[in-house]
This record gives C-alpha cells, structure tokens and sequence, in this order.
C-alpha cells in the first residue's frame, strides 16, 4: 500500500523539497508514498485568486478564507477516491505533535495536510471538515510549510522498509515515554574523553541497564514533562496490574 500525503499550499514549490532527498526521496522512488502538492489559489473564486481576508472584529494581518479551504480540501479527499485520509492543519494553536500520534499516521493510508500563511485560518473549517489542528512546538513560523515537511518527515520514516534496520524506530527518543540514551563510536578516546568502560564491556546485560538509566536521567533532568507523564503511566500500569492480580486471586 503507498502512503498518500497531500499538501494544500500556497507554495506547491516547496515540495517535496527536502523530502525529495535521502531515506524519503528514495522511498517516493520505489513508490511507498506519494506526494500531491495542492495550490490553495486555485479553489479561489475571483479573478484574483484571492485566499484571504480582514479579520472579522478587526486587527492587523489576514485570514485564510473558509470557502477556499474547504473546496481544497474536498479536492484532495476526493483524490483519495475510496480512502479516508486524517486532514491536518499545521498551526500553533494545535495540540502538540507526538510520537504516538506520528505512529497512528503513518500507519493509515495517507494525510492531508493543510499549511497556514498570515493570521490563520478561518476556525469554521475545523469542526466543518473535522480538521486536527496540530503545533510542532511553542513557536511561529512564517507558515505551515516547514512544520508539514517535519510532519511527513516523522510518518515516511516509519513507512514498511523505508528504514534499514526494523529497531531503528523502537530505540529513540519518545518511543518509550522518554529521551534516548546518550550514543559514543570510534575513536574510544578524544580530547581526553573516553568512551564509559560499561560500552566497551560486551556485558549485553550491563549495557542495556546503562542505558535504561541513562534515558531515565535525561529525561528527568532535561524534560521533566516527559517524566511526569511517564512516571504517571507507570503507576496507573502498575495499578492496573495489581487490580487485575486481585481479581484473579479472588
């Protein structure tokens, strides 16, 4: 099955840019994924093509008009013929991108997704297309372009043999609830630096406890959000467990 990603923007010319290169152009070659980079101006109704307009109750900059939007968008859902693809729109208002949420993506047949220019979009277009409105961090950009890159970036790599080794995306950073653990090659010393001696050990067992706490450290120190949430999930599993032990002993 190829992976269907479409993308409503007013710079088409911006892809597949760098998805054009390395683990994913190669991919897009052998036919996992397809890209369809939609001009927004071309669902415009004037001779214009205008897309936007003054914000309602006024104020500075303009917003993506609501009409435009959803004829887009019906456009690439009707591309899709009989496949029902998740739209997304790359905006900071939405909630953060996770690792989970990338998971779920790339296991589907495909997304649209929608970037956003000036102030924003029209909020009638979320619930009237039942767009999922998705941040890629506490920043603004100068559009949704670059954000929907990283997006599609996250689910190709996940694609069914687009990475060489299947535990490349089971041992990183957020698969788990926490930070990967630090990384070291050759040469075992530079600068006065040497490599842990556990590394170099070949105790298969030392080193993936090293590791485990070293991913728990990290993330304790340098994302305490991360490791709330992750010692939260642990207790309620816990919990759960020894609901379900009582159950059964009774």
């Amino acid at each position: 099955m190829t992976f269907r990603a479409a993308v409503i923007t007013l710079y088409p010319e911006m892809f597949p840019g760098p998805l054009g290169v390395s683990l994913a152009g190669r991919a897009r070659e052998e036919g996992k994924w397809s890209l369809e980079a939609i001009q927004l101006r071309d669902f415009a109704a004037d001779r214009h093509r205008t897309v936007d307009d003054t914000p309602a109750g006024g104020g500075a900059g303009m917003v993506l008009r609501v009409d435009v939007l959803a004829r887009a968008i019906d456009h690439a859902r009707a591309a899709a013929s009989n496949e029902i693809l998740p739209v997304i729109a790359m905006t900071p208002r939405g909630r953060p991108l996770t690792q989970a949420r990338v998971r779920e993506l790339a296991a589907g047949p495909g997304v649209i997704v929608v970037c956003g220019r000036f102030e924003g979009f029209d909020e009638r277009i979320f619930a009237a297309r039942g767009v999922e409105e998705v941040s890629i961090g506490d920043i603004v950009l100068s559009g949704g372009e670059p954000a929907a890159l990283m997006l599609l970036d996250a689910c190709i790599r996940l694609l069914p043999g687009v990475m060489g080794a299947p535990s490349s995306g089971t041992e990183e950073s957020f698969e788990n609830g926490l930070l990967e653990y630090p990384h070291y090659t050759r040469p075992a010393e530079w600068e006065g630096r040497t490599i842990p001696e556990v590394l170099r050990s070949g105790d298969h067992a030392k080193i993936a406890a090293w590791r485990k706490l070293q991913s728990e450290v990290d993330t304790r120190l340098r994302r305490p959000d991360l490791w709330e949430r992750h010692e939260g999930a642990r207790v309620q599993s816990a919990s759960g467990a020894r609901r379900e032990k009582r159950d059964v002993d009774q």
